[in-house]
């Protein structure tokens, strides 16, 4: 049986970029979702920027 003082692990973000014709989308695990980008190095930076939060 758990101990009720236990505290659940924390979620970890896991970012992957998604492309949908000439857009690509940052994406987390979380639920959170980065504005549509016409170049990929931006919908990165939009993900590392998010799991530095």
């Amino acid at each position: 049986m758990p101990h009720q003082d236990d505290a659940p692990a924390p979620r970890s973000h896991t970012t992957t970029t998604t492309e949908q014709g000439p857009f690509c989308t940052a994406r987390c695990t979380c639920g959170w979702r980065g504005p549509a980008r016409r170049a990929r190095s931006q919908a990165r930076k939009d993900a590392e920027n998010h799991t530095g939060e």
